[in-house]
């Protein structure tokens, strides 16, 4: 068995939710926030039989895709102004970061 967490943008997350349900693969959704952009996301977790990793990972792949976004920059505060562009920049976002783990033990009570 493994644990398939997958960190996905918020304007994917209900498309992924919806095909994760209409494929029977059950998932946890929490509210997560991104470090970089500081940007809503949802995070997933998913736990499936082994033999279901590659379809549930080539259902993330298609109900997630990246996109260039432009971005008004964060001043900084008491930081180092070197490096600080005070216009917005484009940045590709969305798309998913997933992480496979191995499940040890899993119980349903």
């Amino acid at each position: 068995m493994k644990l398939i967490i997958a960190v996905v943008q918020d304007k994917d997350s209900n498309r992924l939710s919806e095909a994760l349900i209409h494929t029977n693969f059950r998932a946890t959704k929490l509210a997560s926030t991104g470090g970089f952009l500081k940007a809503g996301n949802s995070t997933f977790l998913i736990g499936t039989e082994d033999e279901h990793v590659e379809e549930v990972l080539q259902i993330i792949k298609e109900n997630c895709k990246s996109r260039e976004q432009l971005v008004a920059p964060i001043s900084p505060m008491g930081g180092n102004a070197d490096s600080y562009v005070p216009y917005p920049v484009e940045v590709q976002v969305g798309g998913a970061t997933v992480f496979v783990l191995p499940v040890e033990q899993f119980e349903q009570f």
